[in-house]
């Protein structure tokens, strides 16, 4: 697969190397990695799970929209609010799931899954953003080929820093301090970067992009509709201020702990030491892995998921004392450490791409 051609929303993300180096020890290790696991049964499918949990995220959006419906006009819907932006992220983490091909055999289904959970549930554009994932899956946290760490807001290194210009410049100066407050935009960002996506050049080669748009379009309507039919003008602001926050942290806290902070390598790697050495795992103790394996679904095994990106979800926490072990065998590093170090280790990063800036003012 290459890098610079858009992903077309029937296509699965990639699950094996594209383009390993070469060397027959490198393309070895991942085989026998593979191996492995497929001996382990854990890139079997789990239909079971994935019914159980498609009910209960529907029974989550049904209960939320019910006890918003019935509670009218109350302060107590900002407490709705903040339901709502953690159901917004189980739909967003459940197509994920379905973007990367663990939950049905087939394309047709998974896409009309995707627009769904994607276009209609949460806003966001499934076209897009496969495209942007894929391109993320093959490359990740490599400068020029992976989007994720694109220069904008955030810098992730000095030399986007220094090339900032105007307000970018400032909030590059101090992204540390202003990663967490800007987080509540970024639910707000991403959609407004999939509908630019979407009519953009790379959007006219995801197909169904006009259904895509519509669909985004409905939400949005039916979305703002629900908020001022049932709520008075300033309550119904209130509640989309605390929901679209609220929802962008959880994304960000999803997602930023995998790999920010973690190696941007140059050189040419093969598939597997490129997955591992910019992937980090979160591991909570005993009594909170579940629950955090819950809430970030799964996506706390970041180095299995980009190892085998089709393996179901519940399957990862088994796969991960495989790949630890492999990777101890091979003399990988294989880095885990807890949600709160992950943090530190990501604003780390940010403080040492701005540190040029600083600098200027010091």
């Amino acid at each position: 697969m290459t890098t610079d051609t858009a992903l077309p929303d029937d296509t699965a993300l990639p699950d094996a190397p594209d383009l390993p180096d070469g060397s027959p020890r490198s393309v070895s290790d991942y085989a026998q990695l593979s191996r492995r696991i497929a001996a382990a049964g854990l890139l079997d499918r789990r239909p079971g799970y994935y019914v159980i949990r498609f009910l209960l995220v529907g029974a989550l959006i049904a209960g939320t929209i019910a006890t918003f419906v019935l509670l009218g006009n109350s302060p107590w819907q900002l407490l709705v609010a903040a339901a709502a932006a953690v159901v917004y992220g189980q739909v967003a983490l459940l197509a994920h799931d379905v973007a990367h091909r663990q939950v049905f055999r087939t394309r047709r289904p998974a896409v009309i899954a995707g627009r769904l959970l994607g276009n209609l549930g949460i806003g966001m554009s499934y076209g897009w953003w496969m495209d942007k994932h894929t391109r993320h899956h093959a490359n990740p946290n490599h400068e020029g080929l992976d989007p994720d760490v694109e220069a904008g807001a955030l810098a992730w290194t000095g030399e986007q820093a220094s090339a900032a210009r105007g307000v970018t410049r400032f909030v590059n100066r101090h992204q540390a301090l202003l990663f967490f407050p800007l987080l509540t935009l970024a639910g707000i960002d991403l959609r407004r970067s999939s509908v630019r996506g979407l009519l953009g050049e790379r959007g006219a080669m995801v197909r169904g992009r006009r259904l895509e748009l519509c669909l985004l379009a409905a939400h949005a309507v039916g979305y703002l509709t629900a908020l001022f039919v049932v709520l008075p003008p300033a309550l119904a602001i209130g509640f989309f201020v605390v929901h679209q926050a609220l929802f962008g942290v959880y994304l960000g806290s999803i997602f930023a702990p995998n790999h920010k902070g973690m190696a941007m390598p140059e050189e040419r790697l093969d598939f597997l030491r490129k997955q591992v050495i910019t992937s980090r795992n979160v591991r909570g103790g005993s009594l909170t892995d579940g629950l955090l394996h819950v809430a970030m679904g799964g996506l706390n095994h970041q180095i299995e998921h980009h190892l085998f990106p089709s393996m179901p979800t519940p399957n990862v926490r088994r796969a991960r004392s495989i790949v630890r072990s492999f990777c101890s065998e091979i003399g990988v590093p294989y880095h885990e450490t807890t949600l709160v170090r992950s943090w530190a280790e990501a604003l780390g990063q940010l403080r040492r791409a701005s540190a040029p800036l600083r600098a200027e003012r010091g």
